[in-house]
């Protein structure tokens, strides 16, 4: 059954995190160069929110993917690789119309002003999702629910879909947000950068970067972010080279019958420098970085080591060329996550630093 009065998050919960958006088919360069240029591609998958569920299941929680994608071979594609990482794909609904999504990238960072992305997901599977055909048992029984501002950009049925879910119900969970403002998905401007405003504000924990927070909202400032968005229980700031920023008011996940409607409490403000890093690619990093994070939420670990969770998830994820990996071992993240401020700061990580279960002080430093 589908609908907004379906499925709650209780004791019995089976699943830890539930994510819900568009998964592609990426085609990714074999060599550095303009779209023009470039003589041949390697298949891999792309999706913010499926790329947070494969993080999730492969450092060992039970997570979800939920999701649409078309009665084709790219569909099947997306559908078996995300499952090869333990994720439960079995909410995910086939169109039998509708494509999948894909695209093509450059190899260069998607700051730079050679980066170049064509996307070919207009109509997609994806972009038909409503409140009326997906799942909202499997989306709710899960003890967080984690969305992106992407959903909402690909159609005004996708838009209304994330406004249902993150309004306030019982038995609604802990909605995690991560604003993902893209401007080439949006049409509208303005308007269109106020609905990301109004979709994190009503969300439990949120992830904004500094950057596109000036960029969508005119906003400067980790403190002038939370004064903008008073709501959520957790604000994480992304801060590029600089690190991240907490503000804290207590986030547990499970069963929230309404928002917190401003802080309970005074909050608690968290600044972790980020790692130095050897980076292969910059793509995939802050979806790595919100599943570091909700990982250790999950855990119910301090708020710095939240953070550094979400620092070494996404390390690993920049010193590879694609959008997934494997996380470190979890005894190996703990480790490092722990050291001191010195030891933290000395760190930099370099290609395969996940691979060998080293200590700490094996860790390449300069």
């Amino acid at each position: 059954m589908s609908g907004p009065a379906a499925g709650t998050a209780d004791a019995a919960t089976t699943t830890d995190v539930v994510c819900l958006g568009e998964s592609m088919v990426t085609f990714l360069p074999s060599q550095p160069g303009r779209l023009a240029d470039v003589p041949s591609f390697g298949r891999g998958i792309g999706g913010a929110e499926s790329n947070v569920a494969c993080a999730l299941a492969a450092a060992g929680h039970r997570a979800a993917w939920v999701g649409r994608v078309g009665a084709d071979g790219f569909g099947d594609h997306l559908v078996e690789t995300i499952a090869s990482y333990g994720v439960d794909t079995s909410a995910v609904r086939r169109d039998p119309v509708r494509p999948t999504g894909i695209y093509f990238r450059t190899a260069t960072d998607r700051g730079t002003d050679t980066h170049e992305v064509a996307y070919y997901r207009a109509g997609s599977a994806a972009s038909a999702m409503s409140p009326s055909n997906v799942p909202y048992e499997e989306l709710f029984a899960g003890r967080i629910l984690h969305l992106s501002g992407i959903t909402a950009a690909l159609s005004a049925d996708c838009l209304a879909l994330l406004r249902d879910l993150t309004a306030a119900r019982p038995g609604r969970p802990s909605v995690s947000f991560d604003v993902n403002h893209r401007p080439h998905l949006w049409r509208g401007g303005d308007a269109d950068a106020s609905v990301l405003l109004e979709l994190a504000r009503r969300c439990d924990l949120v992830f904004v970067g500094e950057d596109e927070a000036e960029e969508a909202w005119g906003i400067v400032g980790a403190e002038a972010i939370r004064a903008a968005l008073p709501e959520p229980s957790v604000v994480v700031v992304k801060r590029g080279s600089a690190g991240a920023t907490v503000f804290a008011s207590g986030l547990r996940p499970g069963p929230r019958s309404s928002n917190a409607g401003g802080a309970e409490s005074a909050d608690t403000v968290t600044h972790v420098p980020a790692l130095r890093v050897d980076v292969v690619a910059a793509v995939g990093a802050g979806d790595a970085f919100a599943a570091g994070f909700l990982s250790a939420t999950l855990r119910g670990l301090p708020v710095r080591e939240r953070v550094r969770h979400g620092h070494l998830m996404a390390a690993a994820v920049l010193t590879v060329p694609g959008d997934l990996t494997d996380p470190p071992a979890r005894d190996h993240a703990d480790r490092l996550a722990a050291l001191d401020d010195d030891a933290w700061g000395r760190l930099r990580l370099g290609p395969g630093w996940t691979a060998a279960d080293r200590a700490p002080e094996e860790v390449r430093t300069p």
